[in-house]
């Protein structure tokens, strides 16, 4: 279901009123915290620390407060609750959830020197044919989205041991069960600061700066946690 945006304003602005008139009891959940940058802000090449500091905060510290409000909002939900709310709620709530899950991925994947190594390198090269070839496509994939909003995702998928390119338009689109190994944040906040609609230049200061053992760390969590099942 895709809310418009009337449909959207109507909830956020009835909801309170209607779930407090249920009368629902449950406790809302514990606040969220942000997670520290893993890296010094100020020593990325060809990012520079303004952009860094302010998409961490903003855009990944909004989407936390944002999905902690729903969160409580749902904590209220009885089974009285209107139908059209629940589901406007649910929809914000995937929607917060996994831009939160997204940037953390996203700023764990950085300050690195963008040197890959070990068994996911070579993963890379058996299915892509070279990890040219892979790095090529990623970031094709990559630059078809400058301009409009979304992640590219390079994503493991445990059940058939395989690696895909991922292109999602929007925080609800990715592939099921498939787990985020490499993460690229193509919405405009993560790189209008510093270079303007020049996405291509961006995407070149990323993987430069991509910290391969944190992909090549989830790599071997999900191939093993997969090899046991």
């Amino acid at each position: 279901m895709t809310l418009s945006r009337r449909d959207m304003l109507l909830t956020l602005s009835v909801a309170p009123a209607a779930l407090a008139a249920d009368g629902g009891t449950a406790a809302p959940p514990a606040a969220r915290a942000l997670k520290p940058l893993p890296f010094d802000p100020a020593k990325l090449p060809g990012l520079s620390e303004r952009l860094l500091v302010s998409h961490h905060e903003n855009n990944y510290g909004g989407a936390l407060k944002n999905l902690s409000k729903v969160e409580a909002e749902l904590a209220r939900v009885t089974k009285d609750t209107p139908g059209f709310l629940v589901a406007g709620l649910k929809e914000r709530e995937l929607t917060f959830r996994n831009s939160v899950a997204l940037h953390e991925a996203y700023f764990a994947n950085l300050g690195g020197d963008g040197k890959a190594s070990g068994a996911l390198e070579k993963a890379l090269a058996r299915t892509f044919g070279s990890f040219a070839r892979f790095e090529e496509l990623f970031r094709a994939c990559a630059l078809a989205l400058s301009g409009g909003s979304g992640w590219t995702v390079l994503s493991f998928h445990p059940e058939r041991q395989e690696l895909t390119i991922d292109w999602s338009g929007h925080h609800t689109q990715s592939l099921s069960g498939a787990a985020p190994l490499l993460v690229l944040d193509l919405y405009e906040h993560a790189y209008a600061l510093d270079y303007g609609a020049a996405a291509a230049r961006y995407v070149d200061a990323f993987m430069a700066n991509v910290r391969w053992d944190d992909a090549e760390r989830r790599y071997a969590r999900w191939s093993a946690k997969s090899a046991r099942e």
